[in-house]
């Protein structure tokens, strides 16, 4: 499977750079300048849109495109920035990601890791079975509707009910696979909703049995072959963990809004958690606001704490996978205040750059070790 990135520069260094980078990735690019680019994007899809801000107005008319375009929905945008105090601006324009010129093989190795894999996510999201079949919906506190199954992939599905459903409400769902016997019992997020009935569901919480069938029968039935497994992010150091929030250092941060699964382990114990990236600081790391969606998930986490307290000094080895570039689980801009102190800062990181954060989460990790 073919990947595809336009790249937007005038700088020559920089563009050897990211082609030698990008095509180690298995991602061809094509280079081209502003106003081509413009064009481009309103013929072509791509899967990512590298763009240099040396010309920062020509720069910011290209992510808008990348917006306006149908490349919003899964292209991975990356801007060139040569001066660090626009960090904020650039990002509030659609860049997921940031690379800091002049660039440097290694470190534009490091950054466009999280780049590629979500790329692949995102195609592999997209990759879905039109169908036809009966399945019986079950919405939370409600009696059962009946409905059919329009389209399914391995992170979701269209379905059609008798009546429409609530947006962003949880519901389960029990179908059976084409081939007649396999049947499937999956809990999903309604993502969107019209009042004909028809919605898309993102799964949620597939046992490793249903997540195996799913990727299988997917790949066997699928218009295209989906992308490989996605690998994991492992150069990361948990450095702050509450109930709600954590903080990742890793040269390899994910781009704010972006969900994620991390797997935290020490000796025997295990848990996985879905999250939201909050903030992200380039070449640093991140900070991530969990997914609790029940009590169960909560306790998870709660147990996990304890078991560091009592382990002092003592590093969990962390994994990070990315799930999708933009989280739909959790709102970006929360209503309710925050619950902890470090996902209150998370909350309000747009008002304090990089070093008055990182400043704050010193302070807050100093109290907690005198306490």
């Amino acid at each position: 499977m073919t990947f595809h990135a336009l790249l937007v520069s005038k700088d020559d260094e920089a563009a050897a750079v990211l082609n030698a980078v990008l095509s180690g990735f298995g991602i061809s690019t094509a280079g081209c300048g502003y106003p081509e680019a413009l064009c481009q994007l309103g013929e072509q899809k791509f899967d990512a849109v590298v763009v240099d801000f040396d010309d920062p107005h020509s720069g910011a008319l290209v992510l808008q495109k990348v917006r306006e375009s149908g490349s919003a929905n899964h292209a991975v945008t990356v801007a060139l920035l040569s001066d660090k105090a626009k960090l904020h601006s650039v990002l509030s324009q659609g860049a997921h990601f940031i690379l800091y010129k002049p660039l440097n093989l290694l470190q534009a190795e490091a950054s466009l890791r999280p780049a590629s894999a979500l790329i692949k996510r995102e195609r592999r999201a997209s990759c879905r079975v039109p169908l036809q079949l009966p399945i019986r919906l079950k919405p939370q506190d409600l009696p059962d509707i009946e409905g059919i199954l329009l389209d399914l992939s391995e992170t979701g599905m269209d379905v059609l009910a008798a009546q429409s459903l609530c947006p962003s409400g949880q519901i389960g769902a029990r179908f059976t696979l084409p081939d007649g016997k396999t049947e499937l019992e999956v809990r999903g997020e309604i993502t969107r909703a019209n009042p004909n009935g028809e919605s898309g569901v993102r799964f949620i919480d597939l046992s490793d049995n249903t997540r195996a069938v799913l990727k299988s029968w997917i790949a066997a039935n699928a218009p295209e072959t989906p992308p490989p497994d996605i690998e994991p992010v492992m150069q990361c150091k948990l450095t702050d963990l509450s109930l709600s929030a954590c903080y990742v250092e890793t040269e390899s941060p994910f781009p704010e809004h972006a969900a994620i699964q991390l797997c935290l382990k020490i000796e025997q114990v295990e848990v996985q958690v879905e999250g939201t990236v909050r903030v992200m600081h380039p070449g640093f790391g991140m900070g991530i606001e969990f997914a609790s969606r029940t009590a169960d998930d909560r306790a998870q986490v709660e147990q996990f704490i304890a078991l560091l307290t009592s382990r002092p000094g003592t590093l969990p080895d962390l994994q990070i996978v990315p799930l999708a570039l933009v989280s739909q689980s959790i709102s970006a801009n929360p209503s309710e205040p925050a619950q902890d102190d470090l996902l209150e800062l998370l909350h309000r990181h747009d008002s304090l750059n990089q070093e008055e954060f990182l400043q704050e989460l010193r302070s807050q990790r100093s109290a907690a070790a005198s306490a």
